[in-house]
């Protein structure tokens, strides 16, 4: 088993890129964050970090980081691959804030990782990942889907630092403007609102891949919620980036919430595979 270590993230394509297209849809996260950082490399924070497991010359496996964010594990098509990506990676970083990657091989790997560098870890985010190739629009819902405005800035900022505390209460800080600012410069990002009479929803897309794009965060305000506006507001980008030439649009969900997971199918969403994070202390 051999492990290459890549400076960026063309070299990184050049020798995964295969193995990754190959299941698009479970490589949407790694496919999305490496086609930005091949425009501007540290645009989610420090230099990226790839590296590529190969078994008699075949990719059997790959992972990425942008610090101070997660490690991201690809598919594994031989389990034989963790114990050297983890020594690879910890040869580059003393401590990880976490891993992510598909459910059993991740599980193994934040093992591996906990021996390797005495950071006890825990499973912190059971997520699914879907995708879809339609969008059904439910019927009844008040409002309409418009693009973000500067206007609606500060709004957005406190909305999106309500999600994170929400949703990703022990992901690494991020500031909610960087984020804004980062999705305005990126011609491939965006953020769009959902009014009735006055804005009560909203979500963002980004992270495109050869075929498609990822979809979220969504965000309600908890007293807005149960009328339909997340569920209305994501069918409504989903056409829209269909429409505009995707094959297929990405989403994640927390498992822990039922209802996201039910109302993403009935908008087209289908599951394509389960996603873990864990975390490291």
């Amino acid at each position: 088993m051999q492990v290459e270590r890549h400076g960026d993230a063309e070299s990184f394509l050049a020798d995964a890129g295969d193995f990754l297209l190959a299941r698009e849809a479970e490589h949407n996260l790694i496919l999305g964050l490496t086609s930005r950082l091949r425009v501007d490399p540290r645009t989610y924070g420090e230099d990226p970090y790839f590296a590529v497991a190969r078994d008699g010359g075949e990719v059997v496996a790959a992972t990425m980081r942008t610090p101070p964010h997660n490690l991201i594990l690809s598919e594994v098509d031989d389990e034989a691959a963790l114990e050297p990506l983890a020594a690879d990676a910890n040869d580059v970083f003393e401590s990880l804030t976490g891993i992510v990657g598909p459910k059993a091989a991740v599980a193994r790997m934040a093992g591996i990782w906990e021996a390797r560098s005495g950071q006890a870890a825990h499973l912190m985010l059971c997520q699914r990942s879907y995708s879809a190739g339609q969008a059904l629009e439910p019927e009844g819902v008040r409002g309409t889907m418009r693009p973000y405005e500067e206007r609606d800035r500060e709004l957005v900022l406190a909305w999106m630092d309500a999600f994170v505390e929400e949703a990703l209460p022990e992901a690494p800080p991020e500031d909610s403007a960087h984020w804004l600012d980062r999705r305005a410069a990126d011609p491939d990002s965006g953020t769009a609102i959902w009014e009735d009479g006055e804005p009560v929803s909203m979500g963002g897309y980004g992270g495109l891949t050869p075929n498609g794009i990822r979809v979220g965060p969504i965000y309600t305000p908890p007293e807005l919620r149960r009328r339909g506006y997340a569920s209305a507001l994501t069918a409504a980008m989903t056409r829209m980036l269909l429409e505009g030439g995707r094959r297929f649009c990405f989403l994640f969900t927390d498992l822990a919430n039922p209802t996201s997971n039910s109302i993403y199918q009935r908008i087209g969403y289908r599951p394509v595979t389960d996603i873990d994070q864990w975390s490291f202390r």
